[in-house]
């Protein structure tokens, strides 16, 4: 299978070449493309170099897949062109999540939803897959009211110059900033621009995503998510309450059968999940699970997953998994 990476030089897009040759996905060719600036530089995949082109010229090779991880604006231009020449693109940025004519899918969650049609695929908020994945089993067996969630976001979900800042001012090192302040030794709540309503767009990005994900607009989700000095992974706390009520022992073996879903919740052992333990892993992490005993049918849980993987590159190659499996791209559609 012919596949293009777009945004292959940046970290979601590196990662994606880690992840596609790691999972053995069946590349026969790679096209990785990127910026201007980019084009001619090379990048490795299973040990060999391929030269970065621009997104024109991936276009006349024909791949079958394209995965997008380069920024809204440029899946906003340049994804269509690729769907026009029959190219499935499946998208990481913000652009088409809330288009109501594309599907928003997190493999474990809704991949049903996907048809040979699909041309543009969104891959959703790194914070709202790792979420919705935790949630699908409880939602399924309990029906969910709201959701009521605080973030705790690595530095490697803003970017390169993110981390650089980071380790700049842990060395008391002066170069550019990804934030308007200090990220080591403190927390911003503050991720993404803020909106007329007070939140940020990466809150709403939740709000709106987890609903449709989950194909109910019933369910109430407010948040609050902060930038942390960390790598390797976002946490969230997470206080659920559902209609119908639960047994913890049932909620707990219910999460520890879902697909993707690792349940580390012994607190007898101080064991709970951590970003330090998710690093380079595609699972999504449950811990420190118990009743909210404020309320009834209200459960409290704590949720980590790299976001770099499963909350990016991982989940973007699942769904091209899935539509190789189901037939969905490739000669299989053509024939």
């Amino acid at each position: 299978m012919k596949v293009a990476v777009v945004g292959a030089t940046g970290l979601v897009g590196t990662k994606m070449l880690q992840v596609l040759e790691e999972r053995n996905f069946p590349v026969t060719e790679l096209i990785p493309v990127a910026s201007p600036k980019s084009v001619g530089k090379e990048v490795t995949f299973k040990g060999k170099p391929y030269k970065v082109v621009l997104a024109e010229d991936a276009i006349k090779q024909k791949p079958d897949l394209a995965l997008f991880s380069a920024g809204g604006s440029t899946s906003l231009e340049q994804a269509p062109l690729f769907a026009e020449a029959g190219i499935t693109v499946i998208d990481n940025s913000s652009a088409w999540r809330m288009d109501p004519t594309k599907k928003l899918v997190v493999p474990e969650v809704n991949a049903d939803v996907l048809t040979a049609e699909d041309k543009i695929i969104a891959n959703p908020n790194c914070s709202t897959i790792q979420m919705v994945v935790a949630l699908k089993p409880l939602h399924d067996k309990y029906k969910i009211k709201r959701v009521v969630v605080s973030t705790y976001q690595s530095v490697t979900g803003t970017g390169v110059k993110a981390v650089d800042q980071l380790f700049n001012e842990r060395n008391g090192v002066e170069g550019p900033k990804a934030y308007p302040y200090q990220i080591d030794l403190n927390v911003l709540p503050h991720i993404d621009v803020f909106t007329e309503n007070g939140y940020t767009k990466e809150e709403m990005k939740m709000i709106k995503e987890t609903q449709k994900i989950m194909g109910d607009n019933s369910i109430r989700v407010t948040a609050t998510t902060v930038r942390i000095p960390v790598m390797g992974g976002h946490s969230e706390s997470v206080n659920v309450e559902f209609e119908q009520d639960f047994d913890l022992d049932e909620l707990r073996t219910l999460l520890s059968e879902a697909p993707g879903v690792v349940v580390v919740d012994d607190v007898a052992n101080l064991k709970y999940p951590m970003p330090l333990d998710a690093h380079e892993k595609d699972e999504v992490f449950v811990g420190r699970l118990r009743r909210d005993e404020t309320q009834p049918n209200t459960l409290n849980a704590w949720i980590v997953s790299d976001n770099l993987r499963k909350g990016a590159a991982t989940n973007a190659v699942q769904i091209a998994e899935y539509l190789v499996a189901q037939k969905l791209v490739g000669e299989a559609v053509e024939a």
